[in-house]
């Protein structure tokens, strides 16, 4: 049964990936930028049109969560989606973000701040 187990969530793993480095792609940041730790943030952040500096606020406990919301929230409305889409990404990212990678999402970008 533990082989089963760790074969979905390998599975899960590399599911997980493919879709972050598709939405990179879709973004027109490096692919590669998904498997990187810290770098993927950067990145999202990125995507997100906010600055990288705010890297450093994800370290911070309670304020990690009301910055991934926001940025969560900006990804959303790059690719076009509204605030249920959010809420997806906040509560489910396992299922959502590979909807972002893989469906037919397109990114539009967001004004500069």
């Amino acid at each position: 049964m533990n082989g089963v187990v760790i074969i979905i969530y390998l599975v899960v793993i590399v599911v997980e990936i493919a879709a972050f480095w598709k939405v990179f792609v879709k973004a027109g940041h490096p692919g590669w930028g998904a498997i990187i730790p810290f770098y993927n943030t950067y990145i999202i952040c990125k995507i997100a049109n906010r600055p990288g500096w705010w890297l450093i606020l994800f370290f911070i406990p309670l304020v990690n969560i009301v910055m991934a919301i926001i940025v969560y929230h900006d990804i959303s409305k790059a690719f076009g989606h509204g605030g249920g889409f959010t809420v997806g990404l906040a509560l489910l990212g396992f299922i959502f973000f590979p909807i972002l990678g893989f469906g037919a999402s397109q990114y539009r970008g967001l004004p500069v701040r």
